[in-house]
C-alpha cells in the first residue's frame, strides 16, 4: 500500500505538470462567481413555482450555518428579489449562465481521465450535458433544501405513521447534520460520476470524492479562520472586499475540486497496475 500512495504521488505530479492546469483554477472561480447569482434565481424560482415554497425558510437555515467570510455576502444575495417571474426566455439565459462552472469542471474532468489527450466530445455536445448536469444539480439542491428545512416536519409524519411516540425535533436535531453530509458527499459524487465522457463506476469515484469533501470541508474553515483573523480586505478593496474574499475562496475551492478528479484518476490507474501485475509483488 506504501508503494502504491507513492506511486500515486509520481503519477499526479507529473500529470500535473502540464500547463493546462495552471489556470483551471482562476477559470473555474471566474465561473462560480458568474453562475452564483443565476443559480439562485432559479433555486428560488423553482421554490415558488413548483413547490409554492419561497427562499425565505430556506434563507433562514442557511445563514444560520453560514458563517465568517461568505456570510454577509450570501445575505446580501439572497435577500435581493429577483424578477424573472413567468418568463421563460430569462429563466432559460439563467440555466444557461449557471451551467458555466459545470462546463469548465467538465473539461478539466475529461482532460485529465484522458491524460491530456481531450477535454471532451466537442464544444456544444459538451456544454449541453453540462446543462443537463446542471439541471440535475438544481434539483438536487432543492431537494436537499426542502428535506433540511423541512426535515423536522417530514419527521413527525413518519413517526406517526409507524405510530412511534416520540418528539421529532429531537430526533432531528440529531439526524440534521448527518443528512446535511450524506447530501453534501452526494452531490460531489454525483458530479465525479457524470462529468467524465468515459464512463467509470461508482466505486472508481469515491476515493476522489472523499477527498474532496474533506479538503473542501478543510479549506472553507481555515480560510474563514484567516479571513476572520488575519487579512483584512476592507483595507485594499473596500466595498469589494465581500466579492474579492469569494473570489479567492472559489479559487481555494476550485484546486480542491481539481485534485479531487486527478485523485480518482491516479487511484484508478495504479489499481489497474497492480492488477496487471503478474507476480503479485508490485503492491504489498
Amino acid at each position: 500500500m506504501k508503494k502504491r500512495f507513492f506511486r500515486m504521488v509520481t503519477l499526479g505530479i507529473k500529470q500535473f505538470r502540464d500547463p493546462y492546469y495552471q489556470g483551471f483554477a482562476g477559470q473555474l472561480s471566474f465561473y462560480f462567481m458568474l453562475s452564483l447569482v443565476p443559480i439562485i434565481i432559479l433555486i428560488s424560482q423553482i421554490l415558488g413555482t413548483i413547490f409554492g415554497s419561497s427562499m425565505d425558510t430556506a434563507m433562514d437555515w442557511l445563514l444560520q450555518y453560514t458563517k465568517g467570510v461568505v456570510a454577509e455576502e450570501v445575505r446580501n444575495l439572497l435577500s435581493y428579489k429577483f424578477a424573472i417571474g413567468n418568463n421563460i426566455f430569462l429563466f432559460l439565459i439563467a440555466l444557461w449562465a449557471s451551467s458555466r462552472a459545470q462546463f469548465a469542471m467538465l473539461r478539466i474532468t475529461n482532460f485529465t481521465f484522458t491524460d491530456g489527450r481531450s477535454t471532451g466530445r466537442g464544444y456544444w455536445r459538451e456544454r449541453f450535458r453540462a446543462l443537463v448536469n446542471m439541471c440535475f444539480m438544481l434539483l438536487t439542491i432543492i431537494f436537499a433544501l426542502l428535506v433540511l428545512v423541512y426535515g423536522e416536519a417530514i419527521l413527525g409524519v413518519v413517526l406517526d405513521i409507524l405510530g412511534i411516540s416520540r418528539n421529532a425535533g429531537d430526533i432531528w436535531l440529531i439526524l440534521r447534520w448527518p443528512v446535511a453530509v450524506v447530501f453534501y458527499f452526494m452531490t460531489i459524487s454525483y458530479n465525479y460520476y457524470t462529468l467524465p465522457t468515459e464512463k467509470v463506476t461508482f466505486k472508481e469515484i469515491i476515493p476522489g470524492s472523499i477527498f474532496a469533501s474533506v479538503g473542501l470541508l478543510l479549506v472553507t474553515l481555515l480560510y474563514a479562520t484567516y479571513v476572520g483573523q488575519i487579512a483584512d480586505y476592507d483595507i485594499l478593496y473596500g466595498s469589494l472586499a465581500n466579492i474579492v474574499a469569494l473570489l479567492i475562496w472559489f479559487y481555494f475551492l476550485a484546486w480542491v475540486l481539481c485534485l479531487g478528479v486527478l485523485f480518482n484518476k491516479v487511484w484508478k490507474d495504479t489499481k489497474n497496475e497492480e492488477e496487471n501485475d503478474d507476480t503479485g509483488s508490485y503492491y504489498e
